[in-house]
């Protein structure tokens, strides 16, 4: 159990402009983690083994990509417990994002706006951060990498930033997650079109095969996506994953839906929506999946899990394993343990 309980830090984070608290913790932890202050929040991983794409996860709760965008908190980030941490987005060239303010809170509904747009330091800082992080690791943590496009390349010449990502973090990941799914950089999403995916896949899964032979090892490749898909085009995607022999899917980022929050305060701010609302939109995708792509091809559910209850729906609607992220800012580190019991004792 952690030694600072989250509800006495909560009021002070959330009287913050959300980025700012955000960033705040995210220095705190990267100066205090391996070191023994780490017990303010470490706790005890629960044990829940499982493997999924040729992979051997501790438990089955992880760590959602965007809320550590350089990789510079992994080992702070794992000591709550998780089994994964998924960091990045990274992008080839550093870049600032989109104008601030950018991330709002909807508390009334758990939920988040963020419009940040891939803000990060660029490859060459983010690997030399993944390459620091070693007691997570050790302990049997499994860390994903998470690739993107930088805003100033054109949407035709995409394929060439993700594939100068999956050199620079292939050597490094125990998975590489490619997401065409942020609804913060224009024209990303158009990626899951049928056509411009097909050639991003294709162009990803050759050089992966140049780099398996390179590093002598094979890293799975995970696609993550939107939940505002129809099932038409979940079909397409489900098939376009099969047919290329991509390792699994991530279901889902944010949503750009606005039903849920109608008329709250920065409801109508432009971005992506995650916490609450997104729970439901994503175990649709998931189930729409799990039709299409049938048993055994693996799906990390991710969107709304604010509980032990949340994250068992996931589970149910077809997901394999769990990631958080806005749950972990409005319940902080407990959410962890009891996301990771609460799947354990589901089994």
């Amino acid at each position: 159990m952690a030694l600072i309980p989250y509800a006495l830090t909560r009021p002070f984070l959330f009287g913050l402009d959300p980025e700012q608290a955000h960033e705040l913790t995210l220095d705190a932890i990267a100066r205090l983690q391996n070191t023994p202050l780490q017990c303010l929040w470490s706790q005890t991983r629960v044990s829940d083994p499982v493997t999924v794409a040729g992979l051997r996860f501790p438990n089955r709760v992880g760590l959602a990509a965007g809320l550590d965008k350089n990789g510079r908190c992994i080992d702070g980030l794992g000591a709550m417990g998780f089994g994964f941490i998924e960091v990045g987005t990274v992008t080839p060239k550093a870049q600032p994002g989109n104008p601030k303010p950018r991330m709002f809170r909807l508390p009334a509904q758990h939920a988040l706006i963020n419009r940040l747009g891939f803000n990060n330091e660029g490859l060459d800082a983010f690997l030399a951060n993944v390459r620091r992080a070693r007691s997570f690791r050790a302990a049997g943590g499994l860390v994903g990498l998470n690739i993107g496009k930088n805003a100033a390349t054109p949407i035709e010449r995409a394929a060439d930033d993700y594939l100068a990502c999956l050199d620079g973090v292939y050597a490094h990941a125990d998975y590489v997650t490619v997401n065409i799914s942020s609804p913060n950089t224009k024209n990303l999403r158009a990626l899951q079109s049928d056509e411009a995916l097909d050639a991003l896949l294709g162009a990803l899964v050759a050089r992966r095969e140049v780099l398996a032979d390179k590093f002598g090892r094979r890293v799975p490749m995970f696609l993550k996506i939107a939940p505002d898909l129809d099932d038409t085009q979940i079909a397409l995607i489900a098939a376009t994953l099969q047919r290329h022999g991509i390792d699994g899917v991530i279901a889902t980022n944010t949503t750009i839906a606005r039903d849920a929050v109608t008329g709250l305060p920065h409801a109508d701010e432009a971005g992506g929506l995650s916490g609450a609302p997104v729970l439901e939109p994503s175990n649709r995708v998931i189930r729409a999946l799990r039709t299409a792509l049938g048993p055994g091809f693996p799906i990390i559910g991710v969107g709304g899990v604010l509980s032990g209850a949340d994250a068992q729906s996931k589970i149910a609607a077809g997901a394999d394993l769990v990631q958080v992220y806005t749950g972990l800012i409005y319940r902080g580190s407990p959410l962890v343990p009891e996301v990771a019991r609460a799947l354990s004792s589901a089994r």
